[in-house]
This record gives C-alpha cells, sequence and structure tokens, in this order.
C-alpha cells in the first residue's frame, strides 16, 4: 500500500513544520508509477536527497488584500448610513408593526437566539480547533474576538460622543419610541474568530457557525432588533480585525516542501535523487535547524533573482541537472497586483494579468514554449507537475552560462549575439517585458559565445510594437552599464535600422526600465544621460524628446487630491447669497476688460520667449505657442505647460535639447526675477501719494526677519550648502551661457524685461478690472501686492494650473490686505480666474490643433 504524506490527525498538518532539512528521504510512493513491464508491482522508490528551507508560516498578500477592501466597506457603510439616511431610517419605521407581529409569533424568543449563538458559536470552534491540537491558532482566535470587540465599542463609542447627528441615526434602530445606536460588539466578535479559524471547507463548526450566524441577523432585522448598516459595519469591523491579526501572524503555509516536492517530481514522470534549495540570492540565513544550503551557480542564482520564486537544483537518477520552479499560491496575489498596476501606469501595456496559479503558470509555459519554437536559446521546458498549493516547473539548465551581472566586460561577439537572440524573439512575434542582466545569460565556448534569454514569465506572445520597442530600451540600459553608452550604441547600430535605433530615445527613461535595472541605475545615474548624447551624436536629425509614457504617478494623484480639498474648501466657504447679489450690480464691461487683459499676458510672454530665443520666432507664432499652452495648463502644474510647449517649439526649429533646455530655464527665471523687482518696487512706493497708504503689518515684519534669520543660519551648515549648491547650481550653469550672450545684446534684454513686465501687468489689471466689475475698489498697489503674493503662494502646492489654491490665495489676500468682505472676495477671485484662465481654455485647445497640423509642435 502507498504510505500517506502524514499521519497526522485531519487538519493537524496546518501546524507541522515540513520536512526537516538536509535529510534523505523516503518520498511516499505515487499511485500513478509502476515498475516496467508489470501491471500489478508498484515501484519502491529510491530515497532522495533533500535539502530545503521550509517555511512554516506566510503572510498571504491575500490577506492584506482583503482587508484593505474590508476596511473600505466599513468606511462605505458609514458613508451610506450618513447620505442615504432617508431610506435607513424610512425601512426602519416601516418594518416597525411587522416586527412586532413577528415577535408575537415566532415560538423561540428573539433574546434567546441571540444568546444561543453567541454562546455556542465559539465553544463549538474552539472545541474543534483544540481537539485537532492547533494551540497556536487557538490563542489566535481569542486574540481576535477580544480585539473585536475592543475596536467595535471604541468606533460605538466615537459615533455616539463624537458623530454627528445624521451618522448616529443612520446607524440607529427605533426602538420603544426612540432611536438606539446598534453596533453589535458580539457580531464583531463572533466574526473575527470565524475568520481566524479556517475555511468553511475545512472546519465544520465554521461552517455551521456561519450559517446559524446568518440566520440570527436574518431574524434580528426583521424583528427590527439592529439596523442595517449596523450590523454590517460590526461584521466589517470584526473581519478587518480578523483578517488583520491573520496577516500579522502569518498562515500555515500549503506550499509543496520536502516529500511533496518528491512527489511532485514523481508526478512529472522523473525519478529524483537529489533536490537541493537555491539559496535566498539576498543572503537570507536558512531556517533554524536546517543544513547549510550548497553555493549554487551563477545563473542559478541569477534564476532565482530575475523570477521571485522558489528554485531547486534538481538531480535525477540517470544523472540529469536539471532546475525546479516552484510556483506558489500565496505569492501569485502579488505577481498579479504587480501586473496589473503596471498595465495601468504605463501607456500602451496590456493588463493581461494571470488571475490564479494555474494561469499564470501556464503563461510561462506558452512563452517557454514560443521561444524556444523560435529559435531562441532559452532553457527547454520539460515537465509540469501540481502538488498542494504549488505547481512545479522542471526545465534544462542552461550550461555553463554566467549572467550579465556577473560579467566585468563583454566582447563585440557577445554583444551581437546578445542583439541576435532579441532579434530572433521579436521576429516571431515575442517580446519579453523584462530584460535585466539576470535573464541574459553568455556562455564562452571555444567555438564562440552562446547566449541564453531566460524569465519568460511576463512576456507576450503576439506582442504590440510598443512592446518590443520597451525591450531593446531595456537591453540598452543594461548593456550600457556594463559596457558603455558608446559601444552600446554602436552594437545597437549594428542590429538595428536607423529608425529602430532613433526610437529608443524616447523611451530612455527609468520608468520604462525594470526594477533590477533601475536599482543598478542609482550607482550610475549619469548612464542614461550619456546613452542620449550618443544617439544625438550618431543621429542628428532623430527627436530624441522623451515621450510621455506614464498615465499617472504620485504627483498626479497628489495633485488630483489636493484639487479636489481645494474645491470643497471653496464651494464651503462660498456665500450664495451675498455671491448671488454681487452678480446682479457687476458691470459686464469690466468683465470685458478684465478677459482682454488676460489675452495681453499671452502676447507679453511670447516677446520674452522671442528675446531669449536662439533661432529667429514670429511673434505671431510664438503667442499661438502661449495660447496654446493655456490648453496644456488645465491638466500640467502652473509654469509648467508654457516651458513644455516652448522646449518642444524650439526642438522643432531644429535647436538641440541642451540649448533649448537653457532658452526655457532663462525664460522662466527671468520672469520669476522680474516678478520679485516688481514686488519689491511696489511694497516700497505702497504708502506713497496715498490716503489711505498700504502698511505691512508688524508681525510680518517679524516673521519675515525670523525667516530670513533661519534661513541665513541654515547656510552655515555644509550639508545645507551642498544641498542648495546641489539644487541651484544645474540651473545656474544651465542658463548663464545663455544669460552672457543675451547681455551682450541690449534690445534683447530690454524685450525681454518689457515682455515679462506686460505679462505681470496684465494679470494685475485684469484683477483689478474683475474686483471693479464687483463694484469694489482698492489701490492699484494694493491690488498688485494681493495677484504677486496670492498667484506666488497658490502656485506652491502643485495643483493642475493652479485650480483652488490661487483662487484660496487671492481670495484670503483681499480679505486680510484690502478689506473686501469674505464672499465677495472668493467672488472676486472666481470671477478673475474664470475670465483669466476658464476662458482661454477652448481659444488655447484651437491653438494647440493648429500648431500640430503646421507642425509647430
Amino acid at each position: 500500500m502507498p504510505v500517506p504524506p502524514s499521519s497526522a490527525p485531519d487538519g493537524a498538518v496546518e501546524e507541522g513544520p515540513g520536512t526537516p532539512a538536509g535529510r534523505t528521504a523516503q518520498p511516499p510512493a505515487d499511485p500513478t508509477t509502476r515498475t516496467p513491464g508489470t501491471d500489478d508491482v508498484r515501484d519502491v522508490p529510491p530515497p532522495v536527497d533533500v535539502l530545503d528551507t521550509p517555511t512554516t508560516r506566510v503572510h498571504h498578500p491575500g490577506d492584506l488584500l482583503a482587508l484593505v477592501a474590508t476596511a473600505l466597506g466599513a468606511v462605505l457603510v458609514v458613508v451610506l448610513a450618513t447620505y442615504a439616511q432617508n431610506t435607513t431610517t424610512g425601512v426602519a419605521e416601516d418594518v416597525q408593526g411587522f416586527a412586532d407581529l413577528l415577535r408575537r409569533i415566532l415560538f423561540v424568543p428573539v433574546s434567546f437566539l441571540e444568546a444561543f449563538t453567541t454562546i455556542v458559536v465559539p465553544i463549538a470552534v474552539l472545541t474543534e480547533l483544540a481537539v485537532r491540537r492547533l494551540g497556536r491558532q487557538l490563542l489566535e482566535g481569542l486574540i481576535a474576538a477580544a480585539a473585536a470587540i475592543l475596536v467595535t465599542t471604541a468606533v460605538h463609542w466615537v459615533v455616539q460622543t463624537l458623530g454627528s447627528p445624521h451618522v448616529q441615526v443612520g446607524l440607529s434602530v427605533r426602538l420603544g419610541g426612540a432611536w438606539v445606536l446598534t453596533i453589535p460588539s458580539y457580531m464583531a466578535m463572533l466574526a473575527a474568530l470565524l475568520t481566524l479559524s479556517g475555511p468553511r471547507s475545512r472546519r465544520r463548526s465554521v461552517a455551521w457557525s456561519w450559517n446559524l450566524l446568518w440566520v440570527t441577523i436574518g431574524v434580528l432585522l426583521i424583528t427590527a432588533q439592529v439596523s442595517l448598516p449596523g450590523v454590517a459595519l460590526a461584521l466589517l469591523l470584526g473581519r478587518t480585525v480578523g483578517l488583520a491579526v491573520r496577516y500579522a501572524s502569518g498562515v500555515t503555509t500549503e506550499r509543496a516542501e520536502g516529500d511533496a516536492l518528491v512527489l511532485g517530481v514523481r508526478r512529472a514522470g522523473l525519478v529524483p535523487a537529489r533536490i537541493h534549495r537555491v539559496h535566498d540570492p539576498a543572503g537570507a540565513e536558512p531556517a533554524p535547524g536546517s543544513a547549510a544550503l550548497p553555493t549554487p551557480s551563477p545563473a542559478r542564482l541569477a534564476l532565482a533573482r530575475s523570477s521571485g520564486d522558489r528554485l531547486y537544483a534538481l538531480t535525477t537518477a540517470d544523472g540529469r541537472e536539471l532546475d525546479l520552479l516552484a510556483f506558489d499560491g500565496d505569492r501569485q496575489v502579488v505577481g498579479m497586483l504587480t501586473r496589473l498596476w503596471r498595465s495601468l501606469r504605463l501607456r500602451g501595456i496590456e493588463g493581461r494579468s494571470a488571475l490564479s496559479l494555474r494561469q499564470a503558470t501556464e503563461r510561462a509555459a506558452l512563452l517557454a514554449y514560443a521561444a524556444a519554437a523560435a529559435g531562441v536559446r532559452t532553457p527547454q521546458l520539460l515537465r509540469i507537475a501540481e502538488v498542494d498549493d504549488s505547481l512545479l516547473l522542471v526545465q534544462e539548465r542552461p550550461g555553463d552560462a554566467v549572467p550579465v551581472s556577473e560579467l566585468d566586460d563583454l566582447d563585440d561577439r557577445e554583444l551581437d549575439e546578445i542583439w541576435a537572440q532579441v532579434r530572433r524573439a521579436h521576429a516571431a512575434g515575442l517580446a519579453h517585458r523584462a530584460l535585466t542582466s539576470d535573464v541574459v545569460l553568455v556562455e564562452r565556448t571555444p567555438a564562440g559565445p552562446h547566449v541564453w534569454l531566460t524569465g519568460w514569465e511576463l512576456g507576450d506572445v503576439a506582442s504590440s510594437e510598443l512592446a518590443r520597442r520597451l525591450d531593446v530600451t531595456q537591453l540598452v540600459a543594461l548593456l550600457a552599464l556594463r559596457v558603455g553608452a558608446a559601444r552600446t550604441v554602436a552594437s545597437a547600430a549594428r542590429a538595428l535600422t536607423e529608425a529602430e535605433l532613433a526610437a529608443v530615445g524616447p523611451l530612455l527613461q527609468t520608468v520604462t526600465l525594470p526594477r533590477r535595472t533601475r536599482d543598478e541605475l542609482r550607482a550610475h545615474r549619469d548612464v542614461l544621460t550619456d546613452l542620449r548624447t550618443v544617439l544625438v551624436e550618431r543621429l542628428p536629425a532623430a527627436d530624441l524628446e522623451p515621450v510621455q509614457v506614464v498615465r499617472f504617478g504620485a504627483r498626479t494623484v497628489f495633485t488630483i487630491f489636493v484639487t479636489v480639498v481645494a474645491v470643497f474648501i471653496i464651494l464651503a466657504s462660498i456665500n450664495v447669497a451675498t455671491i448671488t447679489e454681487v452678480l446682479a450690480e457687476s458691470d459686464w464691461r469690466y468683465s470685458a476688460l478684465s478677459f482682454a487683459f488676460g489675452l495681453v499676458t499671452l502676447l507679453g510672454a511670447a516677446l520674452a520667449f522671442v528675446a531669449f530665443s536662439p533661432v529667429r520666432l514670429p511673434v505671431w507664432r510664438a503667442t499661438l505657442v502661449q495660447t496654446a499652452a493655456t490648453f496644456v495648463a488645465l491638466a500640467a502644474p502652473a509654469g509648467i505647460g508654457p516651458a513644455a510647449l516652448n522646449l518642444r517649439m524650439l526642438t522643432r526649429r531644429g535647436v538641440s535639447s541642451s540649448l533649448a533646455a537653457a532658452t526655457v530655464a532663462l525664460v522662466q527665471v527671468s520672469q520669476f526675477v522680474v516678478t520679485l523687482l516688481l514686488l519689491l518696487v511696489l511694497t516700497l512706493t505702497s504708502g506713497v501719494g496715498s490716503n489711505d497708504p498700504f502698511t505691512v503689518p508688524p508681525a510680518a515684519l517679524v516673521a519675515l526677519a525670523v525667516v530670513a534669520l533661519l534661513v541665513g543660519a541654515s547656510l552655515l551648515f555644509p550639508q545645507v550648502r551642498a544641498w542648495v549648491t546641489a539644487k541651484v547650481g544645474p540651473t545656474v550653469r544651465q542658463t548663464l551661457p545663455r544669460l552672457i550672450e543675451v547681455l551682450g545684446q541690449p534690445w534683447r534684454l530690454a524685450l525681454a524685461v518689457g515682455g515679462n513686465v506686460l505679462m505681470t501687468m496684465g494679470y494685475v489689471l485684469a484683477f483689478d478690472a474683475a474686483l471693479a466689475a464687483l463694484g469694489q475698489s482698492a489701490s492699484l498697489v494694493q491690488v498688485a501686492l494681493v495677484y504677486l503674493v496670492g498667484n506666488a503662494g497658490g502656485a506652491l502646492i502643485p495643483t493642475p494650473g493652479g485650480i483652488g489654491t490661487v483662487e484660496s490665495a487671492l481670495a484670503l489676500g483681499l480679505t486680510t490686505a484690502a478689506g473686501v468682505n469674505a464672499g465677495v472676495a472668493t467672488t472676486v477671485a472666481i470671477l478673475f480666474r474664470v475670465l483669466t484662465f476658464w476662458l482661454r481654455i477652448p481659444i488655447g485647445w484651437v491653438a494647440m490643433r493648429y500648431l500640430q497640423r503646421v507642425g509647430e509642435l
């Protein structure tokens, strides 16, 4: 008879430590294995040398994902209970009559059913855990139950003490003619305990307890003893606590380890003689009490790093040396989320994420077979087997190959062979999508170099052109880290056409590179810059400007969040009655004048741009570019849109990227300097010729003095000076040559200063006209100071176009400095922004389309 995997009682395997590392195992016989030439006599399996580092418990990412989803569900319940209050209270009142009738009909009192569930369920579940000798799980269940009671009690106190009446009524039920807040803590306790006790399919007591809990909840709801939102919140809180405890403590691993690995290899049709775990590439120590793992080959270390899965060195009974990869179900959630996030963030990347362990394995097998069929030198996949919560892949070893990460240098033949393998895959429609120095292996033989490409798990079979371009970009980056930019570009030029080589430049961004390559680039930050320089020298006519490949980033998320908050603050601060009254008395002629002054600012910005441009630019075209920037400002922080379009216009007219960047930086610096000078002049002349002088409050002067003192004191530290130099130095070095050149032509300097003054004063006059349109008045100096300070302060927070922040800063400035009513000040700020920002967006869109059609952008 075959020996079972374990003789422990049912369920006890969950607490077992697995097969000890470094012992010779007599594995259980597989019922499907028979002795050749016989029908009835089974093989006696030979002993297998198993050297493993078993994992007794793992922190399952699925628990963390469920924890976040459950916590968000609890928040959603509170929101719905608050804002759908009419629905919840209406339903509660409608069932009152039916509930009274049902209480008379039920022969079992509802209170008895409630008490029975609260007492019997914990006893049944804890008893089964004790009988199965799952002491740790029993203790965790008790901890989760107690924590759930504490959390629910705390939430009940917070809602009752600090919550608004809407929240309290939404979570309450009417009992005895009064609203009673109901968040039953015993239900949270039961939900947490059952969550820790295991799945329904493995615990009979858990299955029956869940059924009894749902029946009890149904009876309580239809008898109007508890509110539906309150019950839902209690269950979600209990579930959240249970998942938190389970994730923190970890769950018993269901991975195939030890004897299970031997069984899986035998199921794959192989007879194992030795299975040795490839140690953690990060240098992690083996499990306590286990034997020391042998040092693996560089190729196996690279395979373990690149795949992130468990890797074993497998030796069969006939002497073959193979690689055994174990795909584990608990890691599949991480892989799925990683692929999904990357496909959502990057443009043009399809999100074909495997949703299960079997799908991920089948995808890896398909890519391996497709790469081998295309003639790519890759380890041949031999067998696939399933055992426990793991799928095992047995594949050939890549000879004596060494990963590129272990090689100090590569000759031209090796570089050409690497490109040949990648080109062969691309010719068959395959894309790797994760080319790093660990998946490109070089085997040096007397007949010449042999290059292996491994790690096809994330690849595409019918790949897009963008995916293949990303492969080329990743290969260029990883080779440049080894042989330098010049040799890398030279090798790429031998394998690619000029068009394909030029397509690399726009994608040379860290976001397009795998994590392994990005980590290596941190120690060689100038590699990408060197690559772009060499590409420009080889292809001077190519457009190497980086393309937008990221849909959103951390800054975008932060910007959207800040914008939404700012909009809510503005809407909450608006006095509708005051605004309506002021708008009814506003003068549309001043509004038209404000809009006209806003258009004049575009001409001023164009003049400054023309003055600093190294090539001749038509003023009309430059003005159209500034107009198009008003459309781009809808999605870019203040100042970013005009700079990007100015840079684009210069590069389209043949200006080199470095010179165009210096020109754009000089334009921005000049605008900043002119604004500061105007602010200084207006501050010094604020009280001249005025009956009501605009004075700076003493507190503000003290604050400015303290800030100046702190800044001066901080510069005494070398680290601070070095940081300031690192931040300011590149801009100074970039703009200084252009500034010296402009200073040699006084008419350019005068035109630049005049353009910047025209742009700044245009906005000031537009703001003054908006103030006059609503029947308010202030001195021009006051208006200018409020606008310059408010606009600068609002632009510090990078919301698109300064939406929300600029309006808030301008309204605050009018209220504090000019004494305008807060509601009216907000209206003035909004009117000004509508006339000088929102109404210009359609005009900017038309200008953008025209400039794109004529090839200017």
